[in-house]
């Protein structure tokens, strides 16, 4: 069997800068640091579904690439933020007719009684349709220990919505990867409709110190170089603790931070305060933590 070929082309650069999915890219770089592996591969699922386009403009088989996906990594990793990013890929590119993005967890979906949770899942998916679903921590949908959990009844539907309305809807599971592997296996259906899995790394102590710069100029603050010295010792102590959360924690620590740098300032009613007092972070201010005493 033969295929033929016509002198049809399109220029690549072209329909990068139509659909301004570079431009999308370029924002997670900006937005985001480090996180390599992620941004490689969501550039990799975006010149999949840009190539697939590509095909169909010029008459080609489409390979009808699955969709929906998982997010794997601790919390405060950026998985909400990739996913709105994808939410925005998905849109331009025309997989999607809408391009926002609903977060929601368990709550949001399962009921607490008989015929509660057929109809809060759906609700959710109308409010979604369009757009992308994104489920945090996923895998308390499926509590096998517990024979009155209503979880299964949502994820049956969550089955049939993925199967039948795919070109209405995609759908993100997201949460810790050890227990969403456990979750795939418990639910191989739902593992076969998941066609597109990307694992979000921890960030490094030196990573979360830029993270924090940067959450901290947003709000017109700064920290002295001690005081970088000494948040990157909090950072490198706060990661050996319980419940760490990455940027979450950092972002917490920070909000601390200038809590104490306020209380400081109220201590010394008479001084005349300077522009620097106002939006400087001292090393004093993050060695009152805690994790110092």
């Amino acid at each position: 069997m033969s295929v033929q070929t016509s002198q049809q082309t399109v220029n690549l650069q072209t329909e990068f800068k139509q659909t301004q999915i570079q431009e999308v890219l370029d924002d997670l770089d900006r937005e985001l640091i480090g996180l390599q592996t992620v941004k490689t591969r969501i550039r990799e699922i975006a010149a999949l579904l840009l190539v697939d386009r590509l095909r169909q403009k010029l008459g080609l088989s489409s390979s009808n690439p699955g969709l929906h996906m998982s997010f794997t990594g601790s919390p405060g990793t950026g998985k909400t933020t990739v996913a709105r990013k994808m939410a925005d890929i998905l849109y331009r590119l025309g997989y999607i007719k809408k391009g926002h993005l609903i977060t929601v967890t368990r709550d949001d979906l399962v009921g607490q009684y008989i015929g509660h949770t057929a109809p809060k899942t759906k609700q959710v998916l109308k409010n979604a349709m369009g757009g992308v679903l994104f489920i945090d921590e996923a895998y308390y949908l499926y509590r096998p220990d517990n024979e009155r959990d209503y979880g299964a009844e949502a994820i049956e539907i969550l089955l049939q919505v993925m199967e039948n309305q795919r070109d209405d809807l995609v759908i993100i599971f997201a949460g810790y990867k050890d227990k969403m592997d456990r979750f795939y296996t418990s639910n191989p259906g739902l593992a076969s409709r998941v066609a597109n899995h990307v694992n979000f790394p921890d960030y490094t102590p030196e990573e979360l110190l830029m993270i924090g710069k940067i959450m901290l100029q947003e709000q017109q603050y700064q920290m002295t170089p001690e005081a970088e010295k000494v948040f990157l010792q909090y950072i490198q102590r706060r990661m050996e603790q319980p419940h760490f959360a990455n940027a979450r924690s950092v972002r917490n620590a920070l909000d601390r931070a200038r809590l104490r740098q306020a209380n400081r300032i109220f201590a010394t009613p008479g001084k005349k305060l300077t522009k620097f007092d106002l939006v400087t972070i001292q090393a004093e201010d993050i060695l009152k933590s805690r994790l110092f005493q």
